[in-house]
């Protein structure tokens, strides 16, 4: 089990409850599927930007697309703990929230609320995230 052996290694390490929960969340973030720390990565970069929009924005389109990640991220986690033949069905899901992500992050660019530099850049880590997520789908089929 990893998260006994992450707790077992936080125990022997750490010297106050603040180390204690970094070093736990380091170890638990490197035993993670790739997939998972990258959508982790463009939802830390999309509440960066969300922070900085507009009022009107921050509220609407900002707060949806945190929640299409978040839910993009859930599913990602559930599919990693199913069972084999429920996966296929967390990943079909996990594909639906990524590709309403990617529209809302288009609406971004065209009602220009904020760095095109910094969308595109959220942009090109949810094609990674897309790639990944292909992989995984083949994987299960074959």
């Amino acid at each position: 089990p990893p998260i006994a052996s992450c707790l077992w290694k936080m125990r022997a390490t750490s010297a106050t409850d603040s180390q204690y929960s970094h070093q736990t969340y380091i170890t638990i973030m490197d035993e993670s599927l790739a997939i998972i720390n990258r959508t982790y990565e463009a939802y830390k970069a999309v509440v960066k930007v969300t922070y900085y929009l507009d009022k009107r924005w921050r509220f609407t389109l900002g707060a949806s697309i945190e929640e299409s990640l978040l839910s993009l991220l859930r599913e990602l986690v559930m599919a990693k703990t199913a069972p084999r033949p429920l996966k296929a069905a967390y990943l079909i899901q996990a594909g639906g929230h990524l590709e309403v992500c990617a529209f809302k992050l288009r609406l971004c660019l065209e009602v220009a609320v904020q760095n095109p530099t910094t969308i595109f850049q959220i942009q090109a880590v949810l094609q990674d995230i897309g790639r990944q997520l292909g992989g995984w789908k083949r994987s299960l089929s074959s």
